[in-house]
């Protein structure tokens, strides 16, 4: 027997060998997971990667929080921009001059007579001599008759006179009116301040003109009995269409007059003068504080944001793709290998 089993290793030698490198292969097929390939390596590159997918998530939400603010300063900049031209701010600038033009003043003295006007310079206003008599009439004057421009039926008597110029010398206009007897309680003569005496005086039509100015400028009073001081300070405002409209503002000042006179009379006498307040002309006009080229920089600047975060998140998204795939590649293949 011992014989018969020599002859069968010596006659088949291949089979035995094949035999002893399955039971090698099988040995190291169960070894091989824990020793060659082992334990510690797999788990740390799975932390690893773990790790960067969730940075990768945060950052990912990170830019999605940034795009959302910037979709905000978006919509908050145009908002913005519509309010403020829809609300345009106040802008007030003063100009100085040393003199200007000759602004008209047309009284409406009704059954007064003008007795005398002067020019002073320095705020100098000698005493009166003859208080109630006709005097010197230093002043460019023009009298005029027009119709109501409100009722179209009334006929109106204007004196126009022509108001100071040199505000550096300060210059002033004084005037005396006196009326002999009114049927009313009071008495007190009408004025309008109109921007230019020498449009005035140029305009072909001075009727139509005295009617325009009556419907633009208003009118004040001056009573009888006072001296009345006016200063005048000259406002320009700039409308949106492009044209400019001028507006007087006053400021008056009223002292009694002390009659001195000996016998007692029933007249009224009329005592005002005219002088500019300071040598700054005002000048109003709407200003729209929105910049439109600010507003497009500023948006230039929010898109170009915008395209790179979207560039990164879509960046970010295909590598968090390619890990994972590469990740289920290496579990594939540590799977087939140990089956």
């Amino acid at each position: 027997q011992l014989s018969e089993d020599v002859e069968r290793i010596s006659e088949n030698p291949t089979d035995e060998r094949e035999g002893e490198m399955e039971v090698r292969e099988d040995a190291s097929s169960v070894i091989l997971p824990d020793s060659e390939l082992g334990t510690t390596a797999p788990s740390l590159r799975f932390s690893k990667t773990c790790l960067k997918n969730v940075f990768s998530v945060i950052l990912l939400f990170i830019y999605l929080l940034l795009m959302a603010v910037a979709v905000f300063l978006v919509y908050q900049t145009i908002s913005d921009f519509r309010e403020k031209l829809k609300h345009p701010v106040m802008s007030v600038s003063y100009k100085e001059v040393f003199l200007y033009d000759a602004p008209g003043i047309a009284f409406y003295p009704g059954k007064a007579r003008l007795l005398s006007c002067k020019h002073h310079y320095y705020d100098h206003i000698p005493p009166l001599i003859n208080p109630g008599q006709p005097g010197d009439i230093e002043c460019t004057t023009q009298r005029i008759n027009y119709t109501d421009p409100f009722t179209n039926q009334t006929m109106k008597y204007a004196l126009v006179v022509q108001g100071p110029r040199d505000v550096k010398k300060k210059e002033l206009v004084f005037l005396q009116f006196h009326l002999n007897g009114t049927d009313q309680d009071f008495s007190a003569i009408d004025y309008l301040l109109f921007s230019s005496f020498e449009e005035f005086i140029n305009s072909p039509e001075k009727a139509e003109f005295m009617k325009d100015c009556e419907s633009s400028y208003s009118s004040w009073k001056f009573s009888g009995g006072f001296r009345t001081w006016v200063r005048m300070s000259l406002v320009k405002t700039k409308e949106e269409d492009g044209s400019e409209t001028v507006e007087f503002k006053q400021e008056t000042s009223v002292v009694n007059y002390i009659d001195q006179r000996t016998e007692p009379r029933s007249d009224q006498l009329f005592f005002v003068v005219f002088e500019w307040k300071d040598p700054f002309i005002q000048t109003v006009q709407d200003i729209i504080t929105a910049n439109p080229w600010n507003m497009i920089a500023l948006l230039c600047g929010i898109f170009l944001a915008l395209f790179k975060a979207a560039d990164f998140a879509k960046l970010s998204v295909k590598w968090m793709i390619k890990i994972r795939k590469r990740h289920l590649k290496r579990k594939s293949q540590v799977m087939n290998h140990i089956i």
